[in-house]
C-alpha cells in the first residue's frame, strides 16, 4: 500500500472509532469528552496507535484508555462492517500527552531571560 492509502485508511479507522465512542456505555468514558487525536497506522496493517485525549485529569485519560482497550473487539467489528481490509490491525490505545508537553515547553520558554532587543539607530 501506498503512503497515501495508508493516511487514508487510518483517518478511516479514527473517524469510524470517533463515531464508536459514542456508543460506549462504560461509565469511564460514557459522557467524558474523550477523543482520537491521532490514529497511526504500520504499513503492514498490523497495528494501529490511536492517541486518546480526555478533558481533565491524566487519571481520568488512563481510565478513558483502559475503557477503549477493553472495548476494542467492539471498535474491530464496527472497522470490519464499515471497512472492507483484508486484516484487521490491532488496535493499541495510548494516551495522548501532547498537551503536558506543549505546557512543558511554554514554562520553559517563559524560564529563560528575554533578550534584549538592539536599538537601531
Amino acid at each position: 500500500m501506498t503512503n497515501f492509502n495508508i493516511d487514508r485508511v487510518s483517518e478511516d479507522i479514527k473517524r469510524e472509532i470517533s463515531v464508536a465512542i459514542r456508543d460506549i456505555k462504560d461509565p469511564r468514558v460514557a459522557g467524558k469528552l474523550v477523543s482520537i487525536t491521532q490514529c497511526m497506522l504500520t504499513n503492514d496493517l498490523s497495528y494501529c496507535k490511536l492517541y486518546v485525549s480526555c478533558m481533565g485529569s491524566e487519571a481520568k485519560t488512563d481510565k478513558a484508555v483502559a475503557a477503549l482497550t477493553d472495548a476494542s473487539g467492539f471498535f474491530k467489528r464496527r472497522i470490519n462492517q464499515r471497512i472492507k481490509l483484508r486484516k484487521l490491525p490491532e488496535l493499541i490505545f495510548l494516551p495522548d500527552n501532547s498537551l503536558d508537553y506543549y505546557e512543558h515547553i511554554e514554562k520553559v520558554i517563559e524560564g529563560l531571560p528575554k533578550a534584549e532587543e538592539d536599538k537601531a539607530e
